[in-house]
């Protein structure tokens, strides 16, 4: 077995400059190609998407304790949060984590990397990043068709926990939080399967990011929850932006004359990731060896 470098004029770290119709072209069949493949197996896909749904009944019990409702000992509010406002919050974070997750996109990368799958990227006039991109938002509108009736069902029994719509410019913050989390969660699944380009087997790095993940980003319990400076370590960190952020708007946790100012350092951390992703591709490729007889 040999190994070649693979050339430099088949570098598409920098994505390949083509003309805007071809490009959406290319775009519009990877977005065809994965809507059809995520479809080739509904019964599963639906399936999936329907167990993920179950968790929200355990919060509800579970917070219900906690606060103590039915019982003489029932609590008003913890760290100004009402039992409502907990279910209210499980529910706005299931729906985020709808748009932040991507389920196997670093092991994805990784795996390519490692069986030399990714040479298909090498030596085709196809960016990687834009080819995963697409890919994913195929597979994140199937999952809105399949699974959005059991969040709209979800979000309609759980109706009586909310104060209402929130005002308008709130509304508007907490959509486009949304939208930016599905960009910073590719990026960082992406910039994480990357580091692949250097070590094959990054299994027990993605464990580490998932266990920090789900404690920093907010999914376990809200960010207000824990003291002290850890509390604002945690703000400071792009991770909560991925689960926190969207419902703690939505809740009114920030004031509208915050809310600027919180989108544009959300934004910010979606450039430093893509220009990170983009340097750590540009590396990677020019390292990689890609083996065949």
């Amino acid at each position: 077995m040999a190994s070649a470098a693979v050339p430099a004029a088949n570098d598409p770290s920098t994505g390949a400059s083509r003309p805007l119709g071809s490009r959406l072209r290319l775009w519009g069949a990877i977005l065809k190609t994965g809507i059809a493949e995520r479809l080739a197996y509904r019964a599963d896909f639906v399936i999936k998407s329907f167990f993920q749904l179950l968790p929200i009944v355990t919060q509800i019990f579970l917070w219900g304790a906690i606060f103590g409702v039915g019982t003489a000992a029932a609590k008003d509010a913890i760290e100004g949060y009402r039992y409502s406002d907990m279910v209210c919050y499980y529910l706005l974070t299931m729906l985020t984590r709808a748009f932040s997750s991507m389920p196997g996109l670093a092991t994805g990368i990784a795996r390519d990397v490692r069986d030399g799958q990714i040479k298909r990227f090498l030596v085709q006039p196809i960016d990687l990043l834009g080819f995963l991109f697409w890919h994913r938002v195929a597979h994140k509108l199937v999952y809105y068709v399949v699974a959005g009736a059991g969040l709209a069902t979800a979000f309609y029994l759980c109706r009586g926990y909310f104060d209402g719509w929130p005002s308008w410019p709130t509304l508007a913050a907490f959509v486009a939080s949304l939208l930016m989390a599905f960009l910073l969660g590719f990026l960082l699944e992406s910039l994480l399967g990357l580091v692949s380009f250097w070590f094959l087997e990054v299994s027990s790095l993605l464990f580490i990011y998932m266990m920090l993940n789900y404690f920093l980003s907010g999914h376990m319990i809200p960010l207000d929850f824990f003291p002290e400076p850890f509390s604002g370590w945690m703000q400071a960190l792009p991770l909560k932006y991925l689960a926190y952020v969207p419902p703690a708007i939505f809740l009114g946790r920030y004031d509208e004359s915050e809310l600027p100012g919180l989108l544009l350092g959300e934004l910010a951390w979606i450039v430093v990731l893509l220009v990170a992703c983009r340097m750590m591709l540009a590396r990677g490729v020019r390292r990689y060896g890609a083996y065949g007889g």
